[in-house]
């Protein structure tokens, strides 16, 4: 098995998506492997939290090595989705696997029934960057 990146994510952070994931489908395969993302996740503070780490909210630009396209876009909760925004959900796949990981950093996320997604952090951007 691959050596999983280093995650940080915030406490804020880490107390919404538990609340999140105590409501969502046990059985889904992107809630179970969130859930073991936050169980080895290093938590910090939001004044902590280094400038190339993925948090909630943050723009983020990746690849899919699978398919070598590369996105920008926003990860957000389910409910701050809008149809045809460049958000992404963190119960998606993609989203889950982009959370707590630094520039640079690629992570194979499950995916049920076909190979792993492969994704690479390209560049991010904090919402409230000063």
């Amino acid at each position: 098995m691959a050596r999983l990146p280093t995650i940080v994510v915030t406490h804020q952070d880490y107390d919404r998506l538990r609340s999140l994931l105590d409501k969502a489908d046990p059985d889904d395969t992107t809630v179970e492997s969130l859930e073991e993302e936050l169980n080895r996740a290093t938590l910090v503070n939001r004044a902590e939290l280094p400038d190339d780490v993925v948090a909630m909210g943050c723009r983020v630009a990746f690849r899919n090595e699978n398919t070598g396209r590369e996105h920008e876009m926003e990860l957000v909760y389910p409910h701050e989705l809008q149809s045809g925004s460049d958000r992404i959900s963190i119960l998606a796949p993609a989203g889950a696997a982009l959370l707590g990981l630094k520039v640079g950093a690629v992570i194979d996320w499950p995916m049920q029934g076909r190979e792993p997604l492969q994704i690479r952090i390209l560049s991010i951007a904090h919402p409230l960057a000063a």
